[in-house]
């Protein structure tokens, strides 16, 4: 198993498909007669895992360290897995791994979807550029945004974050132990919510500016 500091790849998605039990049990089995062979099912899932630590956590040392100790709990107990969705196991071991490290660093976690790394602009935007007003404006907005789904209801951003990383609804429902339809609904909520937040957000900007003038 590589040390959380090795690079772990972050494209990678829950696979789309069950897993086959006749396939994955055997590597079980032969996982707890002796821990080395526990790697095949580590290299299976390490994507995934990260991914799905990588949405949730947003910052890339807990990403690592979370993403090491679901592999540490899941090989340490694989005496409580019952012998089917191999899968849906591991990821309520990554759910709760991530919910101890939230709780450790007791704040929200930061969204990977809203503001770009520091950046020269000239490297990335073609003549002409947008200029100091609209990256100040573009910046703002971003920033609402991660407050608006940092403030929503626990189960209705997980349920977002996992949407805007494209995730499936039976995806999300596996991780969550939710149905896909109460997944659905969480995602409707969610973005709902979003709207009315962020709407908020602009009607008070335009009074603030108003205030200005």
């Amino acid at each position: 198993m590589s040390s959380a500091g090795q690079a772990i790849p972050k494209a990678t998605r829950l696979p789309q498909k069950a897993d086959s039990d006749a396939e994955i049990v055997p590597l079980v089995e032969a996982a707890r007669k002796d821990p080395r062979a526990f790697a095949p099912l580590y290299e299976r899932y390490l994507g995934a895992v990260y991914r799905y630590c990588y949405v949730r956590l947003g910052d890339r040392q807990a990403d690592e360290d979370t993403t090491s100790e679901v592999f540490l709990k899941a090989l340490t107990g694989l005496s409580g897995f019952r012998g089917n969705g191999f899968s849906a196991w591991l990821f309520r071991i990554a759910h709760n791994s991530v919910i101890d490290s939230q709780q450790r660093r007791k704040n929200r976690p930061v969204h990977r979807f809203d503001e770009p790394e520091e950046t020269d602009l000239a490297e990335v935007a073609p003549d002409p550029g947008p200029g100091p007003e609209e990256v100040v404006v573009a910046r703002s907005e971003a920033q609402a945004l991660r407050r608006a789904i940092g403030s929503l209801p626990k189960d209705q951003r997980i349920a977002l974050e996992l949407q805007l990383a494209g995730w499936s609804g039976e995806q999300t429902a596996t991780v969550m132990g939710r149905s896909v339809g109460a997944v659905k609904v969480l995602r409707y909520r969610a973005v709902g919510k979003l709207r009315t937040l962020i709407n908020q957000n602009q009607q008070q900007i335009g009074r603030n500016a108003d205030a200005r003038a």
